[in-house]
């Protein structure tokens, strides 16, 4: 919902670039654990989601706007093809071959961008006015999204002694929230303003982490008294 709510009223009007970051494998980190197999799985629940995403978007032929997937230029054919295979019927473009002709009435979505090349296509469609949705791009920096960008869905695992135990969660147009992992409180939530690193879309995790060893903390003193 937040993703289709950005669509419809984004950040900025005039620059329809959207985000989603959230790790693709449940109990893990955005990447995995660094195998093979933990890579392979990441691609198809990466790819499983874009599926679900364009659904949601568009459940029906000629009903919704016209939706196509983009895959990085550094995407292999292994990738591409198993891209076609979970996205049956839906057009897909491989931005190795190029920016595709789209007209500002389209949706995009890009799939785990990682290269300069990859970010440039997608901050120029969108400030052609075509909606492109980001999903889990990887090797940003400072300078690969623009700070116009909206932030449509994050889920940001928060880690204390190597355990999870806390999230910090972002369902547009809500604002952010730092969540106790285990209590499930909200401990705070944020306005963009208040969170993103400025002149980025990123936001700055260090406050959230400092709530969550906070209650985590309080809440093993409280146990020790019994």
């Amino acid at each position: 919902d937040g993703i289709k709510a950005a669509i419809s009223s984004p950040k900025n009007p005039l620059f329809p670039l959207l985000e989603c970051e959230f790790p693709p494998l449940q109990a893990l980190n955005k990447l995995g654990d660094g195998s093979l197999r933990s890579a392979i799985e990441v691609e198809k629940a990466n790819l499983s989601f874009c599926n679900k995403l364009m659904n949601s978007i568009a459940p029906l032929p000629f009903l919704g706007p016209n939706i196509c997937l983009l895959v990085g230029s550094s995407s292999s054919a292994g990738f591409i093809s198993k891209a076609k295979s979970i996205l049956k019927g839906k057009t897909i473009y491989a931005l190795a071959e190029g920016m595709p002709d789209l007209n500002q009435d389209d949706v995009c979505i890009l799939v785990s961008p990682s290269s300069r090349n990859d970010y440039a296509i997608a901050n120029k469609l969108a400030s052609q006015g075509t909606t492109t949705v980001i999903v889990n791009g990887f090797a940003k920096d400072r300078k690969s999204i623009s700070e116009k960008a909206t932030m449509a869905y994050f889920q940001k695992p928060l880690t204390y002694n190597s355990a999870v135990v806390g999230y910090l969660l972002r369902l547009y147009p809500g604002k952010w929230a730092t969540v106790d992992g285990i209590s499930k409180e909200v401990l705070a939530t944020f306005t963009d303003d208040e969170i993103l690193v400025p002149g980025t879309n990123t936001p700055d995790l260090r406050e959230s982490g400092r709530l969550v060893q906070k209650s985590v903390d309080e809440r093993a003193i409280r146990a020790r008294r019994g």
